[in-house]
C-alpha cells in the first residue's frame, strides 16, 4: 500500500474550538479517519484506552495540564506518533524534555504550510514504526518456532534416545519429506509425546 493510500487514525487533543475546526478542515477523511477530539488530557487518556491512534496531535496548553507528560507517555506506550504544539517561548524547553521520546514539537502560531509539512513528517514516522513492528513480529515468530523445535528435540532425546544432532536431522528430514515447516513437525512431536 502506498503512502497516498494510507489512512491514519488521529486523536486531536485541544481545548481551542477554532484550532479544532481549522485542523479538521485540513484533514480529509479519505486520509485521516477516524478523527477523535478530546478537550483535555483526561479525555485523551480515556480515548487511548479505548483504541490506538496513528497520530496524537496535542495543542498545548490544556485545561488540566500542559501536555508534556501525556505526549511522552503516548509516544512511549503506543504505536502513535505524537505532535506537541506549544507557545514559541516554551518550544526549546519542551523540545529538550520530549525529543528523546520521539515527540515532534512545533511552536505556535503555526501556518497551514507548516502543518502540512508536519503531517507528512508524522506519516513518515508512522510508516517507519509500522515496518519496525513487522520486523519485531517476524523475529518473535522465529524465536517461538526455535523454542518449539528445541522442545520437540528434547522430547525425541528423552523418549527415543536420539542425541541432539539426530533429533535435529529427524525434524528437518520430516519437514522436507512432507513439504511442511519444522514447526509443524515439532508441534506434532509435542502432541504425540505429551
Amino acid at each position: 500500500m502506498s503512502l497516498k493510500e494510507r489512512v491514519y487514525s488521529t486523536l486531536i487533543v485541544s481545548a481551542a474550538e477554532r484550532f479544532n475546526r481549522t485542523l479538521a478542515a485540513m484533514l480529509p477523511t479519505s486520509k485521516y479517519s477516524p478523527i477523535h477530539f478530546a478537550s483535555n488530557i483526561s479525555a485523551a487518556k480515556r480515548a487511548l484506552t479505548e483504541r490506538s491512534f496513528d497520530f496524537v496531535i496535542i495543542n498545548s496548553p490544556l485545561p488540566d495540564d500542559v501536555g508534556t507528560r501525556f505526549a511522552i507517555d503516548s509516544a512511549n506506550s503506543k504505536e502513535s506518533v505524537v505532535l506537541l504544539m506549544v507557545g514559541a517561548e516554551l518550544q526549546e524547553e519542551i523540545y529538550d524534555k520530549v525529543a528523546e521520546h520521539g515527540v515532534f514539537v512545533l511552536s505556535k502560531p503555526i501556518s497551514k504550510q507548516t502543518m502540512v509539512i508536519a503531517l507528512s513528517w508524522l506519516s513518515s514516522a508512522r510508516e517507519k514504526i509500522r515496518k519496525t513492528e513487522k520486523k519485531t513480529l517476524s523475529i518473535e515468530e522465529k524465536m517461538q518456532e526455535i523454542r518449539i523445535v528445541n522442545r520437540a528435540k528434547w522430547i525425541l532425546i528423552r523418549e527415543l534416545k536420539f542425541d541432539e544432532p539426530e533429533a535435529h536431522r529427524y525434524i528437518e528430514k520430516q519437514a522436507m519429506d512432507r513439504c511442511i515447516s519444522k514447526r509443524i513437525i515439532a508441534e506434532e512431536i509435542i502432541r504425540t509425546y505429551s
